[in-house]
């Protein structure tokens, strides 16, 4: 039914020419209205000199559009953290343990804070704290107020691991299966493997390290390793592997996969880790066949191997270590494992590099079952472990051990797997970044003669891509932890296929290591990439927590963020200087800072 007008006419006709001219008016004075607004916001956005670091990190999604006008930050000071805060780490915090479950020892994994638990301070370092000793001499001794923990010496004394002798640690290269010193285990690790002479190994991971004596001891046999521990109340492992310039980082084989790319290291090494490898479906083992290349070599010693003559200092019998032995026998087989060479307490297995081994898994009877197309073998940043076999993938026909150059050559020769990433997916391209890299590197060495110095050792590049940066400082005595973001392109198998090592990790949490464990700090670009989700302060904040004294930071960021990182810089007692890149552009800059040793206001040490 249509309503009527008082002329008997339709009310929806008659009205509807009527309402036009206002409607028409009432939009023009909206619009009026808005451009008016947005011309006083234009002429005044120029007016503010601050803005809050929480806010720029929720708006800024793209930098360069604001590069004419850089981005400015109240002056601000961190406080210093409270002295009990010295051996910090965030992600795996022991007071926070009790929060989570002892079943494989989660506890242990990562367990960040949440934001409003975040520490905004700074981490001082321990009373007495000197510059640490330099390299080469590092890896047989330490000063102890530097890691003052007298518990692993008291522990470990009869072992060999290290002793306390005046105010120094000392690193006798001990340890539970080295009763000759490590570099004698080593020989005979080398003795059954010949591969490790010939530049065919380059990468390794020790899991369960000690204070990484084995690792520290291949350093000169031309192989890089990764020694892996978790944190502990006391032992602090990876920070004296650290501390001694070693290459270290924080974790455990527990329900999360390890922070690395499958088909990566070329060795896997446990020393009496006591590693429960046959247990919970043998999922330990799988994680390390997954993260080992085709070819590469998984080397045990310790229980059960040599249980004809080791099993009464075992604490068992002669039975039960058989029986162990053979389970972890026939749980390799059934991975695509050989027993490569056996000797005294060292046995060697080698992972096939030939994929019809694993046609028998297609067996619904067969263990561990072949693990499905749904996860990605390299992703592994809080992705869960699972029973079941990361097969290579069949494509790739030089990414085994047998097929990569050796060492050093494989460092400029574009891997295969190279084609997988955007932007570098051809050889030109590649080298066409090396070369770049190796520009870049001997601009940095003019604006900081340290490097390539006994002054940095530990180097990490906080974002590395490929790890060109590091490829260009190969010839200096440090090593680098190349970090690719969680977020970013998959760059770190490429990494590793170079003969390089380096780790999966989000910036919006912090790292897995103790304070005060790198000399240099390097990033490219970093706030520009992930601003829009990690708050620049909790980023800094967290370099000068993993940031020695003494230690330097290469900051290389577009124009717009530097000044704001300049000001926080300065609020952690960071010096900084402002310098052109090697071409100068103007959209591009260098800040260059020094982090100066300083003592907790409650120290004795002034």
């Amino acid at each position: 039914m249509k309503y009527k007008d008082k002329d008997g006419k339709p009310w929806m006709q008659s009205d509807k020419k009527a309402r036009v001219v206002p409607l028409t008016i009432l939009l023009v004075m909206l619009c009026g209205f808005s451009f008016y607004l947005g011309g006083i916001f234009c002429s005044g956005k120029d007016r503010f000199e601050s803005v809050d670091v929480k806010d720029v990190a929720k708006s800024v999604s793209d930098p360069e559009e604001s590069m004419s006008s850089p981005l400015q930050i109240k002056s601000v000071s961190f406080p210093e953290c409270s002295s009990d805060y010295q051996d910090y780490t965030p992600c795996t915090d022991p007071r926070r343990w009790k929060k989570y479950g002892t079943h494989r020892l989660t506890f242990m994994e990562r367990h960040c804070p949440p934001i409003f638990e975040r520490k905004e301070c700074l981490v001082p370092p321990p009373d007495g704290y000197k510059p640490p000793i330099r390299w080469p001499k590092s890896r047989d001794q330490c000063w102890y107020r530097n890691v003052p923990y007298d518990w692993i010496n008291k522990q470990k004394s009869n072992q060999n691991w290290l002793r306390k002798q005046g105010d120094k640690f000392l690193f006798p290269g001990g340890g539970t299966m080295f009763p000759r010193g490590v570099s004698a285990y080593v020989d005979l690790m080398q003795d059954l493997i010949p591969e490790m002479t010939d530049g065919t190994i380059r990468t390794a991971i020790d899991t369960g390290c000690g204070v990484a004596s084995w690792g520290g001891d291949l350093l000169d046999r031309g192989i890089l390793t990764i020694s892996l521990a978790p944190r502990d109340n006391h032992e602090a492992q990876v920070q004296f592997a650290l501390e001694r310039g070693i290459p270290a980082i924080l974790g455990i084989i527990s329900t999360q996969r390890l922070p690395f790319p499958s088909n990566s290291f070329d060795m896997a090494h446990c020393s009496r880790c006591l590693i429960p490898w046959t247990e919970f479906g043998g999922i330990y083992l799988l994680e390390v066949h997954r993260i080992l290349r085709p070819g590469g070599f998984w080397v045990l010693s310790g229980p059960p191997v040599n249980y004809e003559h080791r099993w009464r200092g075992w604490n068992t019998t002669v039975e039960e270590q058989k029986s162990d032995y053979d389970k972890l026998q026939d749980l390799l087989s059934s991975m695509c494992f050989k027993l490569y060479s056996k000797k005294d307490d060292i046995a060697v297995w080698q992972k096939s590099s030939d994929n019809t081994c694993y046609n028998k898994l297609a067996n619904p009877d067969a263990y561990p079952p072949k693990c499905d197309d749904s996860l990605e073998p390299d992703a592994a940043w809080y992705t869960p472990l699972r029973t079941c076999a990361v097969v290579p993938n069949p494509k790739l026909k030089k990414s085994d051990l047998e097929s990569l150059p050796k060492w050093p050559d494989r460092l400029r020769v574009a891997p295969e797997r190279v084609s997988d990433v955007h932007g570098l997916s051809s050889s030109n391209n590649f080298k066409h970044d090396d070369s770049k890299w190796k520009v870049r590197v001997k601009h940095y060495k003019k604006l900081l003669p340290s490097i390539g110095t006994d002054k940095i050792r530990n180097v990490m590049d906080m974002n590395a891509a490929n790890g060109g940066f590091a490829a260009a400082l190969i010839d200096y005595p440090l090593w680098v932890m190349n970090v690719v973001s969680s977020y970013s392109a998959n760059t770190l198998a490429v990494v590793y296929d170079r003969g390089l090592i380096g780790t999966y990790h989000d910036w919006c949490e912090s790292f897995s290591t103790y304070p005060r464990t790198y000399d240099l700090l390097h990033l490219d670009g970093l706030f520009t990439a992930e601003s829009h989700r990690c708050e620049m302060k909790y980023v800094l904040l967290e370099m000068d927590r993993i940031l020695r004294p003494d230690g330097y930071a290469i900051i290389r960021e577009s124009s717009y963020f530097v000044d704001g990182i300049a000001t926080l810089a300065k609020g952690m007692r960071w010096i900084c200087r402002e310098e052109d890149t090697e071409y100068g552009v103007e959209k591009e800059k260098l800040l260059i800072c020094h982090k100066k040793l300083w003592y907790s206001s409650d120290s004795n040490s002034r």
